[in-house]
């Protein structure tokens, strides 16, 4: 197959396979039709015809399922590459929330209804928060930037950064600050 093949589309594809289909099931229709009265090595020759249709159909139904699984990795690709993008829109957007207090509802209101929708979309591509706080620490899933030291095991006590996931690949780690069960200041409110 010419490297263009690889550019059809899984229609092209299918139509490509039910002519060649068509075309070999008649030579193999045309080899049965052959009565008793065949020439010497015809039934050997019908054996390879249907050996070679056989083989071809397999070939077509691998190279069908090769262009499908190839355009869904480039579509997850494409996915990635765009929620990878916009973690910054989102980081800033929480930071703009975080900073408006004091000001008008309605400007909060808005930014809130910005922030909802745009997590909506992402979510629906498959976006996933990290889980921190509280969360037995987890080197894949969270970077710690800050760790107090204490007895136990280490656990998360305070998101610095929202960590995500996208269909259950890391695309970013949570920045987090890690105690230890046993600490004192990991048990207590990290507003203190």
């Amino acid at each position: 197959m010419s490297r263009s093949d690889d550019d059809q589309t899984p229609e092209q594809v299918g139509d490509e396979t039910g002519r060649i289909e068509d075309e070999l099931a008649g030579l193999i229709a045309e080899a049965q039709s052959e009565t008793g009265t065949e020439e010497p090595g015809a039934a050997q020759e019908r054996d390879e015809l249907r050996a070679l249709a056989q083989q071809v159909q397999a070939d077509f139904e691998n190279y069908r399922k090769r262009v499908l699984r190839d355009q869904a990795d480039a579509q997850q690709r494409a996915t990635q590459g765009l929620v990878e993008q916009l973690l910054p829109v989102i980081d800033a957007l929480e930071l703009s929330l975080a900073s408006l207090d004091a000001v008008d509802g309605k400007i909060r209101k808005g930014f809130e209804l910005v922030y909802a929708e745009l997590l909506g979309v992402l979510e629906r591509a498959g976006l996933q928060r990290v889980d921190t706080e509280g969360q037995p620490f987890d080197p894949h899933l969270h970077e710690a930037v800050l760790h107090e030291e204490g007895d136990g095991d280490p656990v998360v006590i305070e998101t610095m950064r929202t960590g995500y996931r996208l269909k259950d690949k890391v695309l970013r780690p949570a920045m987090v600050r890690v105690g230890r069960a046993g600490s004192p200041r990991s048990n207590a409110d990290p507003a203190d």
